[in-house]
């Protein structure tokens, strides 16, 4: 690989040049990130997150991949170019190893393995979606329309907000996994000891990858160090996600790595400060959400997704971005539900009133060290 490659694997701020990057609104360079470890930025379309970081390892007969991009020829040029920046090209590419099938991680592995003969691995519980996701998506489309009149979506908007999502797929090249990853599988990649991490919350079979002896974490979307992902209740979740997400978080915080390799934005150390901030995050939301539900009982979930402190002005938030909101809304209300901290009332919507652990919180409230609602500092609803 050509020594001339950018690098900055270095302790002080290891991310500094793709933080600047991200400063500068600007697509940050291939960078050496650890030895025999490449990181290449591949934009992304009309995307506040602007790429996704792909990561190379260096193999004694090529290469293996984590995530690829988006079907797009802007995303194929930047691969392919960021291979060569490293000496490479897209036919040394042995393994494609894919963190979830969104669009922006999937999207382009198709066309990696045809152009390679790559294997490609991805986690059985996402495999188990490609088809209704990206195929034949008129039954999800049905399921998704009916979720939306169930949260209290206006009918005039519940059209527009479940086919937000249609273009997406044009953006995937659809292929099935040659190999199922699950959950502490090392892989069979030679000089590496990188093994799985099944992170479902984001996707339900998220993955993350650890290489303990190099002390290296990949985390997806599940931790990216300036923004939350996204978790919402949709029609291809599992039915309590951000318990799910929570409980990855803990997994993850088991691991002590000296650098922690997000998909999105810039790389850091401090793993342990992050899933803090993380964790924070969801429980200010929780009390937030369970407060207004005291505050106005019978309210449903589109209703409360309208109240709720986002990154920017709920009139400014359209199209996906008003679903993925509605989404991450109704995952917080259905981990409350499961905590006796709210409950529902079935219905055409469905909606909702204080549950039986509410009273413990109304306690604290009148004595002052109550939740009541917090700004959160949180990302744009639906990142990743």
């Amino acid at each position: 690989m050509p020594e001339n490659a950018p690098r900055s694997h270095h302790r002080e701020d290891p991310g500094a040049v793709q933080r600047q990057a991200w400063a500068d609104n600007v697509l940050p360079p291939v960078e050496r990130v650890a030895p025999g470890l490449w990181s290449i930025p591949v934009p992304i379309p009309n995307s506040p997150l602007r790429y996704v970081l792909v990561y190379a390892f260096e193999l004694d007969d090529g290469l293996a991949i984590v995530d690829a991009g988006w079907d797009t020829e802007d995303a194929w040029r930047a691969l392919t170019d960021g291979l060569v920046t490293i000496g490479a090209s897209v036919q040394d590419v042995r393994a494609v190893l894919v963190t979830h099938i969104h669009p922006d991680h999937y999207g382009l592995a198709g066309r990696v393995r045809e152009a390679s003969g790559a294997w490609l691995g991805l986690h059985p519980a996402d495999a188990e979606l490609i088809g209704e996701r990206y195929e034949d998506v008129h039954p999800l489309l049905e399921k998704t329309r009916a979720l939306l009149r169930s949260c209290g979506v206006p009918d005039h908007e519940v059209a527009d907000l479940a086919d937000s999502s249609v273009p997406l797929r044009f953006w995937v090249q659809t292929v099935r996994p040659d190999r199922m990853i699950s959950d502490g599988d090392r892989l069979e990649l030679p000089g590496w000891d990188l093994r799985a991490i099944w992170t479902p919350g984001h996707s339900p079979g998220h993955l993350c990858f650890v290489e303990p002896e190099r002390r290296l974490l990949l985390t997806g979307d599940c931790v990216l160090p300036r923004i939350s992902p996204n978790v919402g209740v949709h029609p291809q979740q599992r039915p309590n996600p951000l318990a799910e997400f929570l409980d990855s978080l803990q997994r993850l915080g088991r691991f002590d790595p000296e650098l922690v390799l997000p998909a999105h934005e810039y790389r850091f150390v401090d793993l342990h400060g992050r899933l803090d901030a993380l964790v924070t995050h969801h429980q200010h939301r929780l009390d937030e959400i369970q407060a207004r539900v005291i505050a106005e009982p019978g309210v449903t979930c589109w209703q409360l997704t309208e109240r709720m402190t986002w990154s920017r002005p709920w009139a400014q938030i359209n199209g996906f971005m008003r679903r993925a909101a509605n989404g991450e809304t109704l995952a917080h209300l259905e981990l409350l539900s499961h905590q006796g901290r709210v409950e529902r009332l079935p219905g055409a919507p469905i909606t909702w009133f204080p549950g039986p652990g509410s009273r413990d919180t109304e306690l604290a409230e009148m004595a002052g060290s109550g939740p009541g609602p917090r700004r959160t500092t949180g990302s744009l609803p639906g990142c990743c």
